[in-house]
């Protein structure tokens, strides 16, 4: 499953993203992991919340960031729920490239019976459609 908190920048996702990973954890019965552009809310997460600065790595195209992921499911079988602050910028996408990342997120998804949680710096109108399905929070 794909959820997705849309808004502009400043609208408050992320206050929403760290309240849904908190909330996951404490029902959680394997693993939560929330990837950020940096550790500034390090201390914001329960401690049991993997934080993975995805910038300490060499990611730097969508291609990587897929492979990233795939990685992080391939070498944890308990992972549940994926929380990805900053989407856009962690997966270096815009405009039209979302639709096909949201399919491709889905389809890991169903796969290997993962969450992802989006923060997407977009209104909700301006996203594609299968990712304005997605929305479960527009700001």
């Amino acid at each position: 499953m794909i959820q997705i908190i849309a808004g502009v920048k400043g609208k408050g996702k992320t206050k929403h993203l760290l309240d849904q990973a908190n909330t996951a954890m404490k029902e959680a019965h394997g693993t939560i992991v929330y990837v950020d552009k940096n550790s500034k809310h390090m201390y914001e997460l329960d401690r049991n919340i993997r934080l993975i600065n995805l910038f300490n790595y060499p990611v730097h195209s969508y291609e990587a960031f897929l492979g990233f992921i795939c990685g992080l499911i391939s070498q944890d079988h308990d992972l549940e729920k994926v929380f990805l602050d900053s989407f856009l910028k962690l997966s270096h996408l815009s405009g039209e490239e979302i639709e096909n990342a949201v399919n491709d997120l889905n389809l890991i998804s169903e796969k290997f019976n993962v969450d992802f949680i989006l923060s997407v710096s977009e209104d909700k109108e301006f996203l594609p459609a299968n990712a304005q399905e997605a929305t479960i929070i527009a700001l």
